[in-house]
């Protein structure tokens, strides 16, 4: 019995799509988020999540579903711009998720524009043929 679990753990850790998982894949989805943060694409933001999924940003209550999330996006482009997410590291999840571990920077849209910093940690999860964001917290670095 023993010998079998360990051949099945083998045979899934190998069968997991190196494309899917693989961190330029990650990054090219995270530029896509900040693309349409950037743009103040909310609905576009919210398009990278799962129907069901989960924001928890710092300070705020947690908020499920895209809908929600397309609200807060939309409330956080008005005070913040010129985004940028970059890719840390990247961790399989079996072959259809993924962790996401990062960084961030965005401006604020103040008179006198300032940088905030922060990292943030992403599962990915994939929905038939995309991968989608399932749950997504943060923190800045001050």
């Amino acid at each position: 019995m023993r010998i079998h679990a360990i051949v099945a753990a083998t045979c899934l850790c190998l069968s997991a799509p190196a494309t899917a998982q693989d961190k330029a894949t990650i990054q090219s989805l995270s530029d896509k988020f900040a693309q349409a943060f950037n743009a103040g694409d909310a609905a576009g933001a919210a398009a990278l999540y799962t129907e069901d999924a989960v924001i928890l940003p710092p300070g705020a209550e947690m908020m499920k579903g895209r809908s929600a999330i397309q609200v807060f996006w939309k409330g956080a482009a008005e005070q913040l711009g010129n985004g940028k997410l970059t890719t840390v590291e990247v961790k399989p999840l079996g072959d259809d998720r993924a962790l996401e571990i990062g960084t961030f920077s965005f401006q604020t849209k103040a008179s006198q524009p300032q940088e905030i910093t922060g990292k943030y940690v992403v599962v990915w999860e994939k929905v038939g043929s995309d991968w989608k964001l399932a749950t997504d917290i943060w923190n800045t670095n001050n």
